[in-house]
């Protein structure tokens, strides 16, 4: 099912985009409905390949009190979608997660539109704290190092960059990453200042995210993820498993 799939996407491109009709939406979901929970989340987040990165300061779906804004993405909303889209039974189903997920507590629609955004999760850290967007497997991959938390004197644990390409092995397709800042570098006290999707081809591994400045935008990509790390601006990452 999944190679047919992947040549149906091939023969009509206009399937392979993020921004699709809901009937779309509806037949990939029902054609992989099969698939382990992380090979649907890495799927989905395939689809959002080239999107453009939404430059919106707050996220043009919180400007727009919208659940679904799939025309521009950034690296949080990507991950909440491709979660959505993977666990929905269907479009409004997926939309229905959005409301559980998203946020501290709960998403209210009013009029079409949500209500109570100011109640999102604004922070990577509390995504994984909260358990909404899986199981935190940081400790099972590999050795752990800890940085410096939100209050004074927490430490939160993290895989150090410089041991990324020995956990590689352990994850898994749909795993969340959660790119760690160097504490001098943070503006809000935040400790999570990039989310990517993994996505796993035999022993190849990539990260897909949406990569881009607020200033000056952006696409999601798709990237060789011992590539990205050896690279990358942080310190280490957090990992979360949705099973």
């Amino acid at each position: 099912m999944q190679r047919i799939l992947f040549i149906a996407l091939a023969l009509f491109p206009s399937l392979a985009v993020a921004f699709m009709s809901s009937d779309e939406v509806s037949e990939l979901q029902k054609a992989t409905a099969g698939w382990d929970t992380g090979e649907r989340i890495a799927f989905w987040a395939e689809q959002f390949l080239d999107v453009p990165y939404d430059t919106d300061p707050v996220g043009d779906y919180v400007h727009k009190n919208l659940i679904v804004a799939d025309e521009r993405v950034d690296c949080m909303y990507l991950t909440f979608r491709s979660v959505e889209l993977a666990l929905g039974k269907n479009p409004s189903d997926a939309e229905a997660l959005a409301l559980e997920k998203r946020f501290h507590h709960k998403g209210i629609v009013e009029d079409g539109k949500v209500a109570n955004y100011d109640d999102r999760f604004r922070f990577g850290e509390d995504m994984i704290e909260s358990g909404k967007w899986g199981r935190e497997v940081t400790s099972e991959l590999g050795q752990i190092d800890t940085v410096e938390g939100r209050a004074c004197g927490e430490r939160a644990a993290m895989i150090p960059k410089q041991d990324i390409l020995r956990v590689l092995a352990g994850l898994k397709n749909g795993d969340i990453i959660y790119f760690v800042k160097d504490p001098e570098t943070r503006v809000e006290g935040e400790i999570i200042g990039h989310i990517g999707i993994i996505k796993r081809e035999q022993d190849t591994v990539y990260l897909i995210s949406a990569f881009g400045q607020k200033n000056k935008g952006g696409k999601v990509k798709k990237f060789l993820f011992s590539a990205y790390s050896a690279e990358m601006p942080f310190v280490g990452i957090k990992v979360t498993r949705l099973e």
